[in-house]
């Protein structure tokens, strides 16, 4: 089963030539790292990420930081992509075995860790996929480097801590002994002045630089810090097995374009 793209031609270019594109633009963009990686490494010690998912003409350059980073490492056998659920659509956290249709390709499930994640916490329901743009938004930075990678998404329509907390172990269970990165997805703070959204986001990317989850989680609420894939980055903490936080760019929509209210996008290394 494959699922078609639901945000190509709107969040992203929508066929292969523009795509890539667009990603190289996004790396060598002021705000990118400033340069393509022109080949892939092979050390593999990067075991997490937070990346953006706005429009690539937002985000897209934060993000490549992440991806620049992760390629250089080395793109594991598998990529599991956490993202938050932004239509409300299907289960409280779901994760899919579709496999994930982009204008570069198609990214195959594995098959094997969705199975292993599949219970009544994490429950196997694609329909919380059809529309969801935080994980489909990902792929196209992957496949533009390598093919031979799985990927597991997992979308978050219920953002607790406990329930966060359950998810990034069972994911640190399935994961064990396994060549696995973890992509959390999220944007920062929403539509708030630019001032406003880097002094609460510095306040969010301290505690996950810190490998703080708890207090990550309870700055948010207490902070009022519009971020919305939290969840996704405790469950990534927790799961990843990941000490060494790394602030590789922080920037917002207001530095790409003028304007008064922003969105804060980050890109995080864990080692």
């Amino acid at each position: 089963m494959v699922r078609k793209p639901a945000v190509a031609g709107q969040f992203y270019p929508g066929t292969e030539k523009d795509l890539k594109e667009k990603i190289e633009d996004c790396f060598t963009h002021e705000l990118g790292p400033g340069s393509i990686p022109q080949e892939v490494g092979d050390k593999r010690d990067i075991k997490g990420l937070v990346s953006p998912h706005a429009g690539y003409v937002y985000s897209g350059p934060v993000a490549a930081h992440s991806y620049k980073a992760l390629v250089e490492d080395g793109i594991p056998e598998t990529v599991m992509i956490l993202g938050p659920n932004h239509h409300g659509m299907g289960a409280g956290i779901a994760v899919g075995d579709e496999n994930y249709q982009t204008p570069l390709g198609t990214a195959e499930i594995d098959q094997g860790m969705v199975n292993s994640l599949a219970d009544d916490l994490i429950q196997l329901d694609n329909v919380a996929h059809q529309r969801e743009h935080s994980l489909e938004v990902q792929i196209p930075f992957l496949q533009y480097f390598s093919d031979s990678f799985k990927i597991v998404p997992i979308c978050y329509n219920k953002q607790d801590f406990n329930t966060a907390e359950k998810v990034g172990k069972k994911i640190r269970e399935v994961t064990e002994g396994k060549d696995t990165a973890i992509i959390a997805s999220t944007d920062f703070s929403h539509y708030v002045l630019k001032d406003t959204a880097e002094k609460k986001d510095k306040k969010a990317i301290d505690r996950i630089l810190a490998n703080d989850p708890k207090v990550l989680f309870d700055r948010v609420q207490k902070e009022n810090i519009s971020m919305c894939g939290y969840a996704p980055v405790v469950s990534m903490m927790i799961g990843s097995r990941g000490t060494e936080g790394k602030l590789l760019k922080y920037a917002t929509s207001g530095d790409v374009v003028n304007q008064k209210e922003v969105v804060g996008y980050g890109a995080i290394s864990f080692k």
